[in-house]
C-alpha cells in the first residue's frame, strides 16, 4: 500500500457510463480508469449498500451499489488499483443525518442486529474477494458520527455502537486479517466530536487501523480547523489518518442544460450561495486547484507522520441525464422530500463536459516530503 494514498470514490462509475458520461484529457477521450492511472491515483473507494431497491424492485439510484454492482466495478478496476470497500449497513445513504436499517433488518433488536452485521460483512467480503477484487482496506460503517443502525445504535448509546462496529471488524478479521480497517466519522474540523467518539469507542470496541475523516469546506469549517483536529487526534490515538471524503467546488454555474430535468426535479447545489460562505478559496477552477494543494500539504504534514492520504468523493460524477443522488423509490425509503437530481457536479475533478480540471494535475504532481 502506498505511503500516501491518492484515492478516488468511483462508486457511480458504471451508472455514469450507462447514462452516457464521457471523459477527456487534453481534448482526447479516455477511459475513466486510464485517466485515474495517468494522474497518480492508486486506490478506488467503493460503497456497498445492502439492498438498494424497493420491495417492488425499483432501483434507488446513485450507482445502485449492491453486492453485484460493487463486484462489477471492482473487477473492472482490476489489479492496477487498491480498493477501499465501504460498508454502509443500510439500503441507501448512511451519514450523520440518517442511518436507516436495511429493510430486511427493520424489525431486528440489538442481538439480531449484531449478528446481522457480522453475517452480512463476512458473506459480502468473502464474495468480493472470491471475485478477485483487490481489497486493500475496509471501512466498517460510513460517517458514524451519530452512530449506525438507528435507533439501537444511535448516539449516545456507545455500548451498542461499539458492539455493532466490532461485529463488522471481527468478521473482516476472520475473512482476511491482514486487510487494514478504518472507522470513519464526518465533520473533520470538529475536534470535540472526534475526541468524544473515540474516547468512548476505544475502551469498548475492537481495535482498528485507520481513523477516516470527511472534510467538505462548505460544511466543516476552514482548513486550519481540519489541521488542528488531525494533529490532535494523531497524537491522542496513535492511528493513521485518511481524509476519506473530500471535495471542493470549481464553479457556481448551473448545469441544468446537462441534466435536462425540470427545476422541480433538480437538486441544484451549484447555485446555492450559502454553501460558499467562510471557505478558504473561491469556487473557481483556480480556487479548486489552490485548495487542493493546500489541503494535500496539510494532510501530509500531520503530526507523527500519521497523515496517510485522501479520497476525493465522486470526482467523476458529471451531470448526465439519468444519474442523480436518489430516485422516487429511495426518497420513500429515506422519508426525504427530494428532489432527485445531481447535487455534486460542481465538486467534480472534471468540468460539466467531462474535461480534466487543473486540480487533478496538482494531485498527480504532489509528493509527500
Amino acid at each position: 500500500m502506498a505511503e500516501f494514498i491518492k484515492g478516488m470514490d468511483l462508486s457511480t462509475m458504471l451508472e455514469l457510463e450507462r447514462c452516457g458520461a464521457k471523459y477527456f484529457d487534453g481534448g482526447k477521450e479516455k477511459d475513466i480508469l486510464q485517466i485515474m492511472k495517468d494522474y497518480g491515483v492508486d486506490t478506488i473507494r467503493l460503497r456497498l449498500w445492502n439492498d438498494p431497491k424497493s420491495e417492488s424492485g425499483e432501483a434507488y439510484g446513485a450507482g445502485n451499489n449492491n453486492l453485484e454492482e460493487t463486484i462489477a466495478i471492482g473487477k473492472r478496476i482490476g489489479k492496477d488499483f487498491g480498493v477501499l470497500l465501504n460498508f454502509h449497513y443500510s439500503d441507501f445513504w448512511a451519514d450523520p443525518g440518517k442511518q436507516i436499517k436495511p429493510k430486511a433488518w427493520k424489525d431486528f433488536g440489538m442481538e439480531e442486529l449484531e449478528q446481522a452485521v457480522y453475517d452480512f460483512t463476512k458473506e459480502s467480503l468473502t464474495a468480493v474477494l472470491e471475485a478477485g477484487v483487490n481489497v486493500t482496506m475496509i471501512q466498517v460503517g460510513n460517517e458514524l458520527s451519530n452512530g449506525l443502525l438507528w435507533p439501537e445504535g444511535k448516539m449516545p448509546n456507545y455500548e451498542n455502537i461499539a458492539k455493532l462496529v466490532s461485529a463488522g471488524i471481527r468478521a473482516c478479521r476472520e475473512v482476511k486479517a491482514e486487510i487494514p480497517l478504518m472507522i470513519h466519522l464526518d465533520n473533520g474540523g470538529n475536534n470535540e466530536l472526534y475526541r468524544d467518539w473515540f474516547d468512548h469507542y476505544i475502551p469498548l470496541g475492537e481495535d482498528f487501523d485507520y481513523i477516516g475523516l470527511s472534510y467538505y469546506p462548505f460544511w466543516h469549517g476552514n482548513l486550519e480547523s481540519l489541521s488542528a483536529n488531525m494533529n490532535d487526534i494523531a497524537v491522542r490515538y496513535g492511528k493513521k489518518l485518511i481524509v476519506t471524503e473530500v471535495s471542493m467546488g470549481y464553479t457556481m454555474e448551473d448545469y441544468s442544460e446537462y441534466e435536462k430535468l425540470p427545476d422541480s426535479e433538480r437538486k441544484g447545489y451549484a447555485t446555492r450561495p450559502e454553501l460558499v460562505s467562510g471557505i478558504d478559496y473561491p469556487m473557481t477552477v483556480q480556487g479548486q486547484a489552490d485548495f487542493t494543494k493546500d489541503f494535500l500539504n496539510r494532510v501530509a504534514s500531520v503530526a507523527d507522520n500519521k497523515g496517510s492520504g485522501f479520497f476525493w468523493w465522486e470526482p467523476a460524477w458529471i451531470p448526465v441525464p439519468g444519474s442523480g443522488w436518489a430516485t422516487p423509490a429511495s426518497l420513500e425509503y429515506m422519508n426525504d422530500k427530494g428532489p432527485c437530481g445531481n447535487e455534486w457536479a460542481n465538486q467534480a475533478l472534471f468540468d460539466y463536459d467531462g474535461n480534466v480540471l487543473p486540480a487533478f494535475g496538482v494531485i498527480r504532481d504532489f509528493k509527500k516530503e
